[in-house]
């Protein structure tokens, strides 16, 4: 995923999973020098963490823990999307086959055997970190849109997917804001669509520096379409950074001379916001709302912004 840590560390993660505090100890001592260390002494408290915003990189898990042991740690980390990427590596005095083989079966990727020798260690650690890193730069890749550079759309459903149920979770507004340029193919037509494509280019760039929270996302749609995803954002405040995004368009002033609105590259936006529930339905819900909104606008002599308020009774306000 984009937001993996380390993609905003300067090192990469490692959670050491231990009830020993001793061997935590002696873990996180001998990795501290190449990677930031975490440390959890029960199986809860790692899951915890792993499910945090910005989750390790990589996990050193022992299997015998009271409680919860290291197998059902694995297990639990395994079966949830937001923290099944992460290699789980054991650390364990078991060293019959059938433990390794019921330990690769729920995912590990690797064991190292206590008592531990610390060159073994560090050189499992190292050679799965690489792959890791290796591994979320082709994700990241992939959710990239060639042209913009921008996040592209696989990407912007599967942070609406998770933006959905967490606000189902914690009762809070999500808001989609959809965008449209105006009179695109009469642009692509006129002057080629060499300039068709840069335009896109610097309308993207403008609309990544129109927001300031780390958890907002503006990602393209496809063609002249872009979204922007708002997690905990109320009506007005989506409305501020719709007129944000319009504004960060104005202020390019791209030449348009065959726009029937202006004689510079414009923006129709449709915004909605709701409180997902679990009668709601899926996250779709709110692209197909964000789309009239922005059809409204577009059917209204575009160059203008469309909000549908779901969280107030469906009223619906324009504003040129």
């Amino acid at each position: 995923m984009l937001s993996n840590s380390s993609a905003h560390a300067e090192r990469p993660t490692v959670l050491v999973v231990d009830d020993q505090p001793t061997n935590v100890q002696a873990l996180a001592k001998l990795l501290k020098d190449e990677y930031r260390v975490q440390v959890a002494t029960s199986g809860s408290k790692a899951l915890d963490i792993a499910n945090q915003e910005q989750p390790p990189d990589l996990i050193l898990l022992d299997i015998e823990m009271p409680e919860m042991d290291g197998y059902e740690v694995c297990r639990a980390l395994k079966s949830d999307s937001r923290t099944n990427r992460i290699p789980v590596i054991f650390v364990t005095a078991r060293d019959a086959v059938e433990d390794e083989e019921l330990g690769f079966r729920l995912g590990a990727v690797d064991y190292v055997s206590k008592p531990f020798h610390p060159a073994i260690v560090r050189a499992r650690v190292r050679n799965h970190m690489r792959l890791k890193i290796k591994t979320d730069l082709l994700e990241k890749l992939a959710m990239l849109d060639g042209l913009t550079g921008i996040p592209n759309r696989r990407y912007l459903n599967e942070r609406m997917n998770h933006e959905w149920q967490r606000a189902i979770r914690e009762s809070r507004p999500l808001s989609l804001v959809m965008m449209d340029i105006d009179y695109f193919k009469p642009y692509n037509d006129q002057y080629g669509h060499g300039a068709g494509d840069d335009c896109l280019g610097k309308v993207a760039k403008a609309l990544q520096g129109a927001i300031t929270r780390p958890a907002d996302l503006v990602a393209r749609y496809g063609g002249e379409e872009f979204s922007a995803l708002l997690p905990e954002t109320d009506t007005t405040g989506a409305l501020h950074v719709a007129t944000r995004f319009q504004e960060a368009i104005a202020a390019l002033q791209l030449p348009h001379a065959y726009s029937s609105v202006s004689s510079f590259i414009t923006l129709s936006i449709g915004v909605v916001t709701l409180i997902p529930t679990v009668d709601t339905g899926a996250a779709q819900k709110l692209f197909d709302l964000a789309d009239e909104a922005l059809y409204e606008s577009k059917n209204h002599g575009r160059n203008r912004i469309t909000v549908k308020n779901i969280c107030a009774q469906d009223e619906d306000v324009a504003q040129s």
